[in-house]
């Protein structure tokens, strides 16, 4: 599982290196990321019971992950850049997240905050991504 949020619009996003996303959460922008991670991996082991492992991107360090140990039983691993590394270097499980979020971003109603709940947010995300899903399986070019 990977766990990313978006910047300044309070969307954070745990999915599976392979299936897609497994949960979604819309909060307020003012929500921190670590607050939400916990709500979000907390959702997601209640739906997914064979869920083990999990890695982040820096902004989920501190206690989240022995949290995720001790309370979720989820072994969660944060990918940091090294500090002597210079210019861009792709990193473990990262591009994962970033090849999702690109295709998320191809869906119109996703790329502008049109919705006024956050039940409708996270609808159309998970709406966005069985499309996307559907696609790939049945191996159909857009």
């Amino acid at each position: 599982m990977t766990l990313e949020a978006e910047a300044n619009v309070g969307v954070h996003r745990g999915g599976d290196t392979d299936v897609g996303i497994l949960a979604v959460m819309v909060t307020p922008a003012s929500t921190g990321d670590r607050d939400a991670a916990q709500d979000l991996l907390a959702q997601a082991t209640r739906r997914h019971h064979r869920l083990m492992r999990g890695w982040a991107d820096s902004g989920y360090t501190g206690m989240l992950v022995g949290w995720c140990a001790t309370v979720l039983n989820l072994m969660l691993t944060v990918i940091r850049r090294s500090d002597d590394q210079k210019g861009f270097v792709v990193l473990p499980k990262r591009w994962i997240v970033e090849r999702t979020f690109a295709w998320l971003t191809r869906s119109r109603r996703l790329t502008c905050d049109y919705e006024r709940l956050a039940a409708s947010s996270e609808a159309m995300i998970l709406w966005s991504m069985t499309t996307v899903m559907t696609r790939r399986l049945a191996h159909h070019p857009r």
